[in-house]
């Protein structure tokens, strides 16, 4: 962070900064996310005819989970250069190693042309797109944070997550429009492709933009100290701040609770449970991102006003209330679906808190791989154990959801509690000194 001049407010060059690479998220996160509107269709073509529909559905979804699985080792290997050779480097590779797989799927020959090729190839793929994803979102934030003045830190890595979610709604409104536009066999025959081959030309031109970045001045600060971490950094995190990976990796599993549970799952959740149409779910499904996405610029600047204990503290409580009114006021009132799910979306805002709190929980010499290595492992165990866990209780409870948020949520605010605690102390012993 640019602590040299954290009182200034944010000139040209940070808004561009965050433009660029708000944008250049949102279109790495659209490229990742993409496959899972169209696994369907993608267990029909690259898998043989005669295997049964449950079969291929879970060969299609396993392909879409090992761009997880491949986030922490990507994550790792980025970071590590990240932090030895640069974080433009590393940020400009991540939206290429995207780019170029996502452009590569929507040519790939199917099943019937290439046999067991078609599927082991769509593999590789996703792997090195679950490795370049799992260096954007941590070097990204790192990024962004490092150029911004120290108390807009907040504002800045909420900005940047608005962008992230904003890929997300960018994917199911492409698969919308495909499938409005074309009938079923057409999807089937060509249109599937297109989405991939827009995402893989605009990661390109995410590229060129991404070129006009400048390097961090903490970086540039570090370099001419001759300060970089010697060695592996991962190894310096491990060894020296563990108390800080495991409190990143805490706000990870609250942020994987409110993303993957409220926005990832419920439309699905409030079809089998309160019986609402695929169209009504997606439809209040996607006004509840665009909520999300300004909630998240609204908590990343309340963490530059009041500090990220309290804001995490405020939303946490916030996201647990908004997500019980959701569930319980689907059943009861359920004209009013849109208005719950939009006040639910901007609640689970609060993970743009998160980013700020890990930026900060790490020295600048290990920064990119502390924050890269607790995040991305975090994601992918419970990213990963969230929706079974959720299904398994499901079964018995339907406010399961709800209860997991609200869990969650209780977990954010003991974090939260324990981060003003040692906020106090630092001061004091500030003080002191």
């Amino acid at each position: 962070m640019n602590a040299g001049a954290a009182d200034r407010p944010l000139d040209r060059r940070d808004l561009k900064t965050l433009a660029l690479a708000a944008l250049g998220g949102a279109l790495e996160f659209y490229d990742f996310i993409i496959f899972v509107y169209f696994t369907a269709t993608i267990g029909q073509l690259f898998f043989p005819a005669d295997t049964p529909d449950w079969l291929r559905q879970l060969q299609a979804f396993g392909l879409f989970a090992a761009g997880y699985l491949a986030r922490p080792l990507g994550g790792v290997a980025m970071a590590h250069f990240g932090d030895r050779g640069g974080r433009k480097r590393m940020f400009t590779l991540s939206v290429f190693l995207m780019a170029v797989p996502t452009l590569l799927i929507g040519l790939l020959p199917t099943y019937a042309s290439a046999g067991y090729a078609a599927p082991l190839a769509l593999l590789a793929l996703r792997i090195l797109q679950g490795a370049a994803v799992g260096g954007e979102v941590p070097g990204a934030w790192v990024f962004v944070a490092e150029h911004v003045p120290e108390r807009r830190v907040g504002f800045a890595c909420g900005t940047l997550t608005a962008g992230l979610t904003l890929g997300i709604l960018l994917g199911s409104l492409a698969a919308t429009a495909v499938n409005k536009v074309y009938a079923p066999d057409e999807v089937l025959a060509f249109a599937w492709r297109l989405p991939f081959l827009a995402g893989g030309a605009c990661g390109f031109f995410a590229v060129f933009l991404r070129r006009w970045l400048a390097e961090t001045p903490v970086f540039d600060a570090l370099c001419a100290r001759r300060a970089l971490v010697r060695g592996l950094p991962l190894r310096e995190v491990l060894r020296g701040h563990g108390g800080a990976v495991a409190l990143s990796m805490l706000l990870t599993w609250v942020l994987t609770a409110a993303i993957v549970v409220v926005i990832l799952m419920t439309p699905t959740l409030l079809q089998k449970l309160y019986g609402f149409a695929p169209a009504r779910a997606l439809a209040a499904n996607s006004l509840a991102t665009l909520a999300l996405a300004a909630g998240c610029v609204a908590f990343g600047a309340l963490t530059d006003r009041i500090g990220a204990a309290r804001a995490l503290l405020l939303g946490c409580a916030a996201l647990a209330a908004a997500t019980y009114l959701l569930y319980l006021g689907a059943g009861a009132v359920p004209e009013r679906l849109s208005a719950l799910y939009a006040a639910a979306g901007f609640c689970v805002g609060v993970v743009g808190v998160v980013p700020a709190a890990m930026v900060r929980a790490f020295p600048a010499a290990v920064r990119f791989s502390g924050v890269a290595f607790a995040y991305n492992l975090a994601y992918a165990v419970f990213g990963g154990l969230t929706p079974l866990a959720v299904a398994l209780m499901i079964a018995r409870v339907p406010l399961a959801p709800a209860h997991y948020v609200a869990a969650l949520c209780a977990l954010g605010m003991a974090v939260a509690l324990y981060l003003a605690g040692a906020g106090r102390v630092r001061a004091g012993v500030a003080a002191a000194l």
